[in-house]
């Protein structure tokens, strides 16, 4: 390979020399022989990630795609929020299956009203007031299970836009830096500021 560069190199800086001392001189080309394959197939960085494989990974297992991608850092977040979630739709479940059995409890012993309680307790919920913490915790409940099919969806895109990105070729003399600016205006004056100064 290198040896074909310099060939090319000899001919085109020869094929300049010709031209400036306007005669016509005829080089023989030369051969070159090689013994293994001209081309050297690399593989790179960017093929070995497949987003498709990292998508169906992260569908099958929450967080087995980041795995794949190589983001270990990741799986806190996915799990943590898996974790955070159940959490919250455990803790609705059970507000309304406790409030929902003391509602019924009012209602199978006749205390229907709004206002209506039960006696002798001081300090238990009226009826009307039962049937809006069961509506309440009914309506957070099926909140969190939204929530939950959610963060699923975000760990699988999440995963498959990553596997997508690690193509993406950042250019390492990409530089961003703040700079104070210093200008002058006739109407408002001197005037100082930040400048945000991109180089690449």
């Amino acid at each position: 390979m290198i040896i074909r560069l310099a060939i090319i190199l000899f001919l085109l800086a020869s094929s300049s020399m010709t031209m400036a001392q306007d005669s016509l001189t005829v080089i023989p080309t030369d051969t070159v022989i090689t013994d293994g394959p001209d081309t050297v197939l690399l593989k790179s960085y960017a093929s070995r990630y497949d987003p498709r494989k990292a998508l169906l990974y992260a569908a099958v297992v929450p967080g087995l795609g980041q795995i794949y991608n190589k983001k270990y850092w990741k799986l806190p977040l996915v799990y943590g929020g898996f974790f955070g979630i159940g959490y919250a739709i455990n803790f609705y479940q059970g507000n309304y299956t406790d409030y929902k059995a003391l509602l019924f409890y009012n209602l199978d012993h006749g205390l229907g009203g709004d206002n209506d309680r039960v006696s002798g307790d001081p300090n238990a919920y009226t009826t009307g007031q039962l049937r809006t913490i069961v509506d309440k915790s009914r309506r957070e409940r099926d909140f969190w299970v939204i929530m939950m099919g959610a963060m699923y969806l975000l760990q699988i895109v999440d995963a498959h836009v990553d596997a997508h990105l690690k193509e993406f070729d950042l250019n390492p003399t990409f530089k961003v830096s703040f700079r104070p600016s210093m200008g002058h205006d006739e109407l408002l004056g001197r005037q100082n500021s930040m400048a945000i100064v991109l180089k690449f």
